[in-house]
């Protein structure tokens, strides 16, 4: 009688970060639904630090790795820019982003839209006929209110946050 060892799965992220992350998600989606202002506030402010930090490792990393230079500079030079105007304007930023934000799904919406369409007409199905004709519909809505909904964001963002949040709690459990 052979014995067969049985080879146990190890995840390639332990459970309790995906706990943290699970439970960070929800914490931030209720704050943005119920303090949708200061959240975004604080949000955009932390994604100013972080962009600048960014751009000073992205201009640190050519001396490591002179692969690329010129994009290397040209991103880490703007995340530094983008990130001291956001750092410098606060009250400005925690708009625009939210805006720039809407601009950038709107046009991601009709250019998704857009090849869904050509897919559907190529063969692809009534299907995603149907969902490239939402998501263009759904560009241009964005694109025609870009203000509203960047205003809209952070409640969106929140609902995300939470149920996003409540399945990585439940899959960490699972993974535990």
């Amino acid at each position: 009688m052979t014995a067969v060892a049985s080879e146990e799965k190890t995840p390639l992220i332990p459970w309790w970060l995906v706990l943290i992350q699970g439970i960070a998600a929800v914490i931030i989606g209720v704050l943005l639904i119920t303090n949708p202002r200061a959240t975004t506030l604080v949000l955009v402010q932390v994604l100013g630090i972080y962009w600048f930090i960014s751009g000073i490792f992205g201009i640190i990393s050519i001396f490591l790795d002179s692969s690329m230079w010129g994009w290397k500079l040209f991103a880490g030079l703007l995340g530094i820019i983008a990130g001291i105007i956001i750092i410098q304007h606060p009250l400005w930023s925690s708009l625009l982003v939210p805006a720039v934000v809407a601009i950038i799904l709107g046009v991601e919406g009709l250019i998704i839209g857009i090849i869904n369409l050509i897919q559907a007409f190529k063969g692809g199905g009534w299907g995603i006929g149907i969902l490239g004709a939402l998501s263009i519909i759904f560009g241009i809505i964005l694109l025609g209110n870009v203000f509203v909904a960047g205003l809209a964001l952070p409640w969106v963002l929140g609902i995300f946050g939470i149920v996003g949040g409540i399945f990585a709690i439940i899959m960490a459990f699972r993974l535990r």
